[in-house]
């Protein structure tokens, strides 16, 4: 039809020339688009190219990896490598050993290596904890209109909120109010946020005893409750419910957090605790109070008040088990090392420096003892087997007087002992100085060397590790040798912590056979020599 009107219309000349117009136009019309649309054409969002980290055995980890931008990039590593870390809370533990490996030495990713492979090559499908929709309301804000979130709910270990203006904190409705103009709110939404202050999110168990706070933002037109009580320095509002109690959980997740989140304010902070335990702030009084120079506040109690502040973190910074991540913050392990010095007034910086046959002091080893479980049973041949190595061997059970404890444990060159929270206090060791850790049967290495081994290092102690063989375990008066105890642990606990801990950390004691055991202390000395003789270069 459109050919004859043409042929009517127009001489064949004419219509030829019409058609190499109508070309050049197409031609001029499809250029425009790929100028103007070639900004937004790139790669496809999701690549999902699966990564496997191949071990012993085959199903081992898989990570899907997303075109992220380069502004995420570095909170995805840090999801990444939570993911990848064997970390030891008790409904974490379950959920990695589910994946099924083949036995728990053999879980996913077990080495550092391999942790730290995972989480620079890998990326991840989605964040965690972003599974709210105030969580992802925030990312569509914060990408559109530059808004910084007041809480960052993201990070894999602790949910953290910074928020500075007219802060008002109301006990009685567990509430957190954050006043800002119309204008401010609007851009924000209006969202709010509930925040469990205790810097072990993914554990259920830990997490079920902490105090749940909402934070708000809201307009000054609002109904929000009215000041009753001034501040004019910051505040961090933080729990110590939890694990407190247990002296590592004191210190991986409660102390340093502490110290990495108000450091930074030195001293002029005011600390507002929720589920508040008296005998624990009794047991770290001084590191409180050389953190802060104001009085501590039960916030659960103040429920007839309002308190104001110009600046509030609800919350504590965390960043891996008992460890500074210098990366991401100002200061060390190094620096709260020699913060714990000058709170506890510990003399010794360094550990001593030994010559052959020239030392009349003796390098000192501390024997960690304990009483109820995974216990020397033969503590006394094991401190004359050390003592006729040349160590002044002492043996000590840590109690709750923090100071005391400090002080044994600076004045010692070596320590020694069963995996256990007794082994947190090495963060009082002075540098250069050596941790010999006793591993349980079980396939305990990853735990150990996830809370002692790998800190040790960032805190200049030397490491050693010492395996237990099945005749140093008391678990073979328990059990017969082909019990599926010893054969695969794996398959023993499935994966259920109670059932791991039960066995392996609760029922099993330790009798050292001292001839195997001393050429690790012989080595132990050897690394205290090797200082010296590098100190001396």
């Amino acid at each position: 039809m459109y050919d004859t009107f043409l042929a009517r219309s127009f001489s064949k000349h004419e219509q030829k020339k019409l058609g190499y117009g109508a070309f050049a136009a197409c031609f001029l019309i499809a250029l425009s688009f790929c100028t103007v649309f070639k900004p937004y054409l790139g790669p496809l969002p999701v690549l999902n190219l699966r990564l496997s980290i191949m071990g012993a055995g085959h199903k081992m980890l898989a990570v899907e990896e997303t075109t992220i931008p380069s502004h995420k990039q570095e909170t995805v590593r840090e999801n990444v490598t939570a993911r990848a870390e064997l970390m030891v809370d008790s409904g974490k533990f379950e959920e990695i050993l589910t994946m099924k490996p083949v036995e728990s030495a053999r879980m996913i990713c077990n080495t550092t290596d391999c942790r730290e492979k995972a989480a620079e090559n890998a990326m991840v499908k989605s964040e965690p904890g972003c599974n709210s929709t105030n969580c992802r309301g925030h990312e569509t804000v914060e990408k559109a209109k530059g808004v910084k979130p007041l809480c960052n709910i993201t990070g894999p270990r602790t949910n953290f909120c910074d928020m500075k203006g007219d802060i008002r904190i109301q006990p009685s409705s567990s509430s957190v109010f954050v006043v800002s103009s119309e204008m401010d709110v609007s851009q924000e939404n209006q969202d709010s946020w509930k925040i469990k202050p205790y810097a072990r999110k993914e554990d259920r168990q830990a997490m079920s005893s902490v105090r749940e706070w909402s934070v708000k933002s809201v307009s000054g037109r609002e109904n929000i409750p009215q000041c009753t009580r001034n501040h004019s320095v910051p505040a961090v509002l933080f729990s110590t419910g939890g694990y407190s109690g247990n002296h590592f959980h004191d210190f991986t997740d409660i102390v340093v957090p502490l110290y990495l989140t108000s450091r930074p304010f030195d001293g002029e902070v005011q600390f507002l605790i929720t589920n508040m335990r008296p005998w624990w702030i009794n047991k770290f009084r001084q590191i409180l109070e050389n953190l802060s120079r104001y009085e501590i506040l039960d916030i659960d109690s103040e429920s007839g008040e309002v308190h104001c502040f110009p600046s509030v973190a609800m919350g504590l910074k965390r960043h891996k088990e008992l460890s500074i991540d210098p990366s991401r913050s100002a200061h060390t392990m190094k620096d709260f090392r020699e913060f714990l010095r000058k709170s506890y007034s510990l003399k010794r910086r360094s550990a001593i420096r030994i010559r052959q046959g020239e030392n009349k002091t003796k390098p000192r080893l501390l024997i960690v003892s304990r009483k109820r479980t995974r216990s020397f049973t033969n503590i006394d041949r094991i401190a004359r087997m050390a003592r006729g190595l040349g160590f002044d061997a002492v043996v000590a059970e840590p109690s709750m007087n923090v100071q005391k404890v400090a002080e044994l444990v600076n004045s010692c060159d070596v320590v020694m002992g069963v995996h256990g929270a007794g082994l947190t206090n090495i963060l009082f060791l002075p540098d250069n100085a050596v941790l010999v850790q006793i591993v349980p049967l079980g396939n305990v290495e990853w735990i150990s060397r996830a809370y002692f081994g790998e800190p040790s290092k960032s805190m200049d102690i030397s490491y050693l590790e010492y395996k237990l063989s099945l005749k140093e375990s008391t678990l073979i008066e328990q059990f017969p040798l082909d019990h599926v105890v010893f054969k695969d642990p794996y398959a023993f606990h499935k994966g259920n912590w109670l059932a791991f801990k039960s066995v392996y950390l609760d029922k099993q004691n330790v009798k050292l056979d001292v001839k195997r055991f001393k050429p690790t202390l012989q080595k132990a000395l050897e690394l205290l020599l090797e200082h010296t003789n590098r100190s001396v270069r």
